[in-house]
C-alpha cells in the first residue's frame, strides 16, 4: 500500500511520499536509544510542562488538524474537530496525574519485617524505546492514548502510522518537537507495514503497542512473542447493545444511532450488534431504523454532514460483501444496503434484521454504518447472543433494573460495560479488550503501567 493522501469523498490522490531507507531508519532507531538514556531521567514536572504545551499548540491548530485529518480519511469535520480535542484534554490529564500514578508503592510494614527487611518499595520505571503501530481510523486519538502515557512515564516512541494519513503521522512528530520534546523522544516512521517485521526484532525497540486489525494484531503478537518483548494489543469488536423492556426505550434508540454511526461507523468500540427483547423489539426497531434513515451523508467537510464516506474503496467493498451475504442468507434490509452512485466511498447507513449464525456479519466485523439486529426472549437470551462473538471489546445494556445490571456485568464477555449509554474512552478510565479484541489496557493507571518495569526494592535489616 503506498503512503499517501487520497481523498475517500472523491479519491483524488492529495499527496505521496517515499517511504524511509535503511539509514535513515537506522539513524532514528540510534536517536531513540540515546535519547532514552537522558530523557528517562528527567523529572515529572519537565516532562509535564512539555505535554501541557503539547495540548495547547493542538488546541491551537484543532481546525487545520482537523481538516488534514477529514480529507485523509473521511471523518466528519466536526468530528475530528472534538477528537483533537479530546486529545488535549488526555494529555493534560497524563500531565497532571502520572506522578501519582506512577508513585513508589509501600509494602504494609508487617511484610516488610516478615521479608527481612528495613524498609522495601515497588518502583515503576521506563522499559525504552516502544514501537506504536496506529490505524487510520482515529489518527491522532489513537496515537495520543499511547503517547501522553508512554512519555509521561519515561519512554520514548516510535510511529509506525497508517499509510493512508501521513501528513497526521508528521503532524504529530511535528507536535512534540514544536512543544520543546527532544527529537528523539517522539518520531514518525514513515514505512510500509513489511518493515514492522524487522523494527521489532531490533533490540533497541523494547515493546510495542498495536491497534488495528486481528491479523496486524497476530503478526505482531507472534513476532514479540519470538522476541520476549511486552505487547498491548486493541484489536477489532463488534460491541453488542442490549435493550430490556424497562429501558427508556425511544432514548435508547436515539444513543443508538450515535453509538452506530459514529466515525463513519468505523470504530471499533462502535456498537454493532443490536439485540433487543421481544417485549420492545417493534417499537425500538422502528425508532433506530427511522434515525438511520434520517442521517444526513455528504461531504464531511461540511459542518451538517453526519456521515461522510469510508476510508478506502477496499473497505467499502468489503462491506457490501458482508450486507450482501447476509441479504442471501435471508436476513432482511430495513433500510439502506445499496451502494450510492457517484464519486466518493460512500454507503449509506444500513440495519438488518433477521440474522443467522450461519452469516458472516453475525461473526465478522463490519466496518461501516451497518448494523444488525436481533430479537431475544429474555435476559439469559440476550447475554447468550451478545457472547456469540469472537470479540469482546466493549458492550451496551440498557435497563432500570439494578439486578438485571448485575447480571450483564458479571456474564458480559466484554472490557467494559456501559448502563444506559454508549461506550466512550476517557483518560481515566482503563481501556481494552479480551477474547480476539486484544489483551493490556490503555489509558488510566493500567495504560502508563503496562510500558513500565515494575522494579521491587528491597534493602536488608
Amino acid at each position: 500500500m503506498p503512503i499517501a493522501t487520497v481523498n475517500p469523498a472523491n479519491g483524488e490522490t492529495l499527496k505521496t511520499y517515499e517511504a524511509m531507507d535503511e539509514e535513515e531508519l537506522e539513524r532514528r532507531l540510534r536517536l531513540a536509544e540515546a535519547t532514552f538514556r537522558t530523557y528517562r531521567a528527567t523529572a515529572f514536572a519537565d516532562r509535564a510542562r512539555l505535554l501541557n504545551r503539547a495540548a495547547d499548540l493542538l488546541d491551537e491548530d484543532r481546525a487545520e488538524i482537523a481538516r488534514v485529518m477529514t480529507t485523509e480519511m473521511g471523518k466528519p469535520v466536526q468530528q475530528a474537530r472534538a477528537e483533537a480535542a479530546k486529545c488535549a484534554k488526555a494529555m493534560r490529564w497524563y500531565a497532571e496525574h502520572a506522578p501519582e500514578l506512577l508513585a513508589d508503592e509501600r509494602p504494609a510494614e508487617s511484610d516488610v519485617r516478615d521479608s527481612g527487611a528495613s524498609h522495601a518499595l515497588v518502583r515503576y520505571r521506563p522499559l525504552g524505546p516502544v514501537l506504536a503501530v496506529m490505524p487510520w481510523n482515529f489518527p491522532l486519538w489513537q496515537v495520543v492514548r499511547f503517547a501522553a502515557p508512554a512519555l509521561m512515564a519515561g519512554n520514548v516512541g516510535l510511529l509506525k502510522h497508517a499509510s493512508n494519513v501521513p501528513q497526521t503521522a508528521l503532524y504529530l512528530e511535528d507536535l512534540f518537537h514544536r512543544a520543546g520534546f527532544t527529537e528523539g523522544c517522539f518520531q514518525t516512521l514513515l514505512i510500509g507495514s513489511g518493515a514492522v517485521d524487522e523494527i521489532l526484532r531490533d533490540e533497541r525497540i523494547k515493546a510495542a503497542t498495536l491497534t488495528g486489525s486481528e491479523p496486524a494484531g497476530r503478526a505482531v503478537a507472534s513476532t514479540a512473542g519470538e522476541m520476549v518483548k511486552k505487547t498491548v494489543l486493541e484489536l477489532g469488536g463488534s460491541d453488542p447493545f442490549v435493550v430490556m423492556p424497562s429501558a427508556d426505550v425511544d432514548r435508547a434508540a436515539e444513543v443508538a444511532v450515535t453509538a452506530r454511526v459514529q466515525n463513519n461507523g468505523q470504530s471499533c468500540i462502535a456498537a454493532k450488534r443490536f439485540i433487543v427483547h421481544s417485549d420492545v423489539y417493534d417499537r425500538f426497531a422502528e425508532r433506530f431504523t427511522e434515525g438511520m434513515k434520517a442521517l444526513k451523508v455528504g461531504d464531511p467537510l461540511e459542518e451538517e454532514t453526519q456521515v461522510g464516506p469510508l476510508a478506502s474503496e477496499q473497505g467499502r467493498a468489503d462491506l457490501e460483501e458482508l450486507v450482501d451475504d447476509a441479504r442471501r442468507g435471508g436476513a432482511t434490509v430495513l433500510c439502506g444496503g445499496e451502494r450510492p452512485d457517484g464519486p466518493g466511498w460512500y454507503y449509506p447507513p444500513t440495519v438488518l434484521a433477521g440474522l443467522g449464525r450461519e452469516m458472516r456479519i453475525h461473526r465478522e466485523e463490519a466496518f461501516g454504518p451497518v448494523a444488525t439486529l436481533y430479537r431475544a426472549a429474555d435476559l439469559d437470551e440476550a447475554v447468550l447472543i451478545a457472547n456469540d462473538s469472537p470479540f469482546g471489546l466493549s458492550s451496551n445494556v440498557w435497563t432500570r433494573e439494578s439486578a438485571e445490571v448485575d447480571r450483564f456485568v458479571r456474564d458480559l464477555e466484554a472490557g467494559g460495560v456501559y448502563v444506559n449509554g454508549m461506550t466512550a474512552s476517557h483518560p481515566a478510565f482503563p481501556f481494552g479488550g479480551v477474547k480476539r479484541s486484544g489483551y493490556g489496557r490503555e489509558l488510566s493507571g493500567h495504560g502508563i503501567r503496562e510500558f513500565c518495569n515494575i522494579t521491587t526494592v528491597w534493602h536488608g535489616a
